[in-house]
């Protein structure tokens, strides 16, 4: 059908998108590596590097930074063929949410990425470089490094999409800013639990530097079901 070959030609410019992106990528791949791993490098003792103990990690790794970064570049693209597709099909009171939403979810997501990276990761990786000693030195490998990193970004990126959610569920009805409130000792005892489990160090100061900006975030989603609550 007409759909489902409009549908393959757009799978393919996403593809083709990604497929750019990577290859952009890997040309620069040991300055995006540098980037990503700058957090760790400058807590190491003098003359510390990364290791990898396997003969295609460093390879792999290079491969799997190009690929996330390609995906990252070539997201505009995606996100408008997916546009392109679905919108035909959309109300247009619909179609009217759709640009702040992907808009605000880009931006909360990007800002929790980089709240991560900036902010979280060189308190926590000094933390966890104070346990080294004459006896116990550090030997971080890329891919665990990696594996970690990664997945810590991805988790504050969702994190932060706090008030775009709360805005969603304000939106059918299951909130509202009085119960937001009313809940306000119990989303506090939440938030610690989450801080807990995003954060890669049990030190209370670490999860304290990531539990106030989720609580921030939360007097922002109060905030978000009071102004938007009730519009349809």
């Amino acid at each position: 059908t007409s759909h489902l070959e409009e549908l393959r030609r757009r799978l393919i410019v996403c593809f083709i998108a990604v497929g750019i992106g990577f290859l952009a990528s890997y040309t620069f791949k040991e300055e995006i590596l540098k980037i990503l791993m700058k957090p760790l490098l400058d807590v190491l003792p003098p003359g510390g590097s990364l290791v990898f103990t396997g003969l295609t990690e460093a390879f792999s790794a290079y491969l799997k930074v190009s690929l996330l970064t390609g995906i990252f570049i070539a997201s505009p693209v995606v996100l408008y063929q997916i546009w392109s597709f679905v919108s035909p099909g959309l109300h247009e009171i619909e179609k009217r949410y759709v640009f702040p939403f992907v808009l605000f979810s880009t931006i909360f997501f990007v800002g929790g990425a980089l709240f991560g990276y900036f902010v979280a990761f060189p308190s926590a990786f000094k933390y966890l470089m104070s346990f080294a000693t004459e006896t116990i030195r550090p030997l971080p490998s890329v891919k665990e490094y990696l594996s970690l990193s990664i997945g810590l970004l991805f988790a504050f990126g969702i994190v932060f999409e706090l008030p775009l959610f709360v805005f969603f569920l304000t939106k059918i009805g299951v909130v509202d800013a009085k119960m937001l409130s009313s809940k306000r000792k119990y989303a506090i005892v939440i938030i610690f639990i989450v801080a807990a489990i995003v954060t890669p160090t049990p030190d209370a100061v670490n999860q304290l530097i990531m539990a106030v900006p989720l609580f921030l975030l939360y007097e922002l989603s109060i905030w978000v079901a009071k102004v938007f609550g009730g519009k349809s």
